[in-house]
């Protein structure tokens, strides 16, 4: 881990030589890019020297209790001894949580899909209080929400609904959501007064930049249609959704949201190189077992994450176990307390498997 640790210093040094250099004054591109990673290495470089200067204070210490013939001197420097033995381990943890490989998405905007699966209306109407409960949680972090495509069922459901959240650190905060949501409630259409269980599937792709991922045009097929729903006779009367085909994938993104069919291909091909982007990740991943292994969850669509027991007011979370007594909080989007925990859990893991490979 020290290894690591001297080589993160070296390349700090180097890339603030870099960054004061005249030479790279000249590359705004590989400026910023310097500046992005100066910025990245930084705590880790913080936390190393705290980490040096806490071990120079025990030796320190130790030295002045061998060498000290003054008893209050000595005392003095045993307090210190025992001071800097207790921050030891906290500094040490600290470093190796920074010395987890971090996700290149975590800063990154996010496109989210939801889609209503067992359960008929029930679930489309799950699927837009999940929808209501992103878009109130993106609200409460001064995110911003940009809906795509949305297909209801007239009564206040949604059968599928696509959106993008904007702001920073987005992804880090949603990724831990991809699966299958789970709800037990009595339907607004059950005069019998039964608990029915239904399904929603949430998807969760960080974006992607057009760098990154470069579609072919000759790819795509784009097709104009008439937008549907909601949205005032602008949007109703002009041929201004978009329907984007891609044919290598078999990817089909329609966008119907904006006025403009410009905006709307625009942000059609936005949800498409996130499709892309995640289709690569997905392929890495499956590639290495280890990230699998210790990682929350599979991220796997399929996989069943989460129940929203209405009756009970309970939230429970599968992966880790936990269970939470205010639905009603959750569903107006302050599911913080959960998102903090997979976080939590996930870092554990992490750490748990650098441990593993340092011994």
């Amino acid at each position: 881990m020290f290894e690591r640790l001297k080589e993160t210093a070296l390349r700090y040094e180097e890339v603030t030589r870099l960054i004061n250099d005249p030479s790279t004054a000249g590359d705004s591109n590989r400026l910023m890019d310097l500046m992005k990673e100066q910025n990245r290495l930084l705590p880790v470089v913080e936390a190393y020297n705290e980490y040096e200067k806490n071990e120079q204070a025990l030796l320190d210490a130790e030295k002045m209790i061998e060498e000290e013939s003054d008893p209050e001197l000595k005392s003095l420097a045993r307090e210190e001894l025992a001071d800097a033995k207790r921050r030891q381990p906290d500094l040490e943890k600290a470093l190796k949580l920074l010395l987890i490989p971090k996700d290149e998405a975590d800063d990154r905007n996010v496109v989210v899909e939801i889609r209503a699966g067992a359960g008929g209306e029930e679930a489309a109407l799950f699927a837009a209080s999940l929808y209501r409960m992103y878009v109130r949680y993106a609200e409460r972090h001064g995110f911003s929400v940009e809906t795509t495509d949305v297909e209801d069922t007239g009564i206040g459901g949604m059968k599928y609904v696509s959106f993008l959240i904007n702001g920073n650190g987005a992804y880090s905060k949603l990724k831990f959501e991809s699966g299958v949501h789970r709800v037990q409630r009595v339907p607004q259409t059950e005069s019998g007064g039964r608990i029915h269980t239904s399904t929603v599937t949430v998807a969760i792709m960080p974006e992607a930049t057009e760098v990154e991922v470069d579609i072919d045009p000759n790819d795509c097929r784009v097709d104009v249609f008439r937008a549907s729903g909601n949205g005032g006779q602008c949007v109703n009367t002009t041929d201004s959704a978009v329907r984007l085909t891609h044919y290598p994938t078999g990817i089909v993104i329609s966008c119907q949201d904006e006025k403009s069919q410009i905006k709307n291909k625009a942000k059609a091909f936005k949800v498409l190189r996130a499709k892309l982007y995640e289709l690569e990740r997905e392929k890495a991943h499956a590639a290495e077992a280890s990230l699998r292994k210790s990682q929350v969850g599979t991220g796997d669509r399929s996989e069943k994450i989460r129940t929203y027991n209405f009756p009970q007011s309970r939230l429970t979370d599968h992966r880790i176990n936990l269970t939470i007594y205010s639905l009603d909080k959750v569903m107006d989007g302050d599911i913080d307390g959960v998102i903090d925990a997979l976080a939590a859990e996930d870092q554990a893991r992490k750490l748990a498997g650098l441990e593993e490979q340092e011994m």
